[in-house]
């Protein structure tokens, strides 16, 4: 069965005296040919070269988004240092107002026990002099009554008699 095959082969088809390798070779050349002469490779490779310019573009537009996106990461960035900063800074005003506002408080407090200490120094005082006051007229109506009755028991018609006299030589 070996030699059949060799033989077919062997004896293949032929035109104008050359193999089927030979046509082949032939074939292959003729399409080279054209090729090169309707610039096939040129096409290939121009098409090539807008595909390596079409990428290189998105490339760079991929570079400049990313510049971009860095410029805005580093913008927001620094907003939000800027917005830590003033946030820190309102606390520490809210800080200062809290003291202040203890501090016044503080000092509102001392005025206002003060204010009341003094208050009740003063009822205090209002009181001993209303206290004084009532010992002093006890008192005196005490000795009024006591020189009505002491007067009343030991003074007479002639002993005031005396008394008038006394105070017309005066005037």
């Amino acid at each position: 069965m070996v030699d059949i095959i060799t033989l077919t082969v062997a004896d293949g088809p032929s035109a104008f005296g050359l193999d089927s390798y030979q046509w082949v070779s032939i074939a292959m050349l003729v399409l080279i040919g054209v090729f090169v002469w309707k610039k096939v490779p040129g096409m290939i490779t121009g098409g090539l070269d807008d595909k390596i310019a079409e990428i290189k573009q998105q490339l760079d537009e991929a570079k400049a988004l990313r510049a971009e996106a860095e410029v805005l990461r580093d913008e927001y960035a620094a907003k939000i240092a800027g917005a830590e900063k003033d946030a820190e800074a309102m606390m520490e005003g809210a800080s200062r107002e809290a003291d202040a506002i203890l501090e016044k408080a503080a000092a509102d407090s001392e005025a206002m026990v003060a204010r009341r200490k003094q208050m009740a120094e003063d009822k205090i005082a209002a009181a001993e002099r209303e206290a004084i006051d009532g010992v002093r007229a006890s008192a005196a109506n005490a000795a009024a009554a006591a020189s009505r009755s002491l007067i009343a028991e030991k003074h007479d018609g002639d002993a005031d008699k005396v008394l008038a006299d006394e105070i017309i030589g005066s005037l």
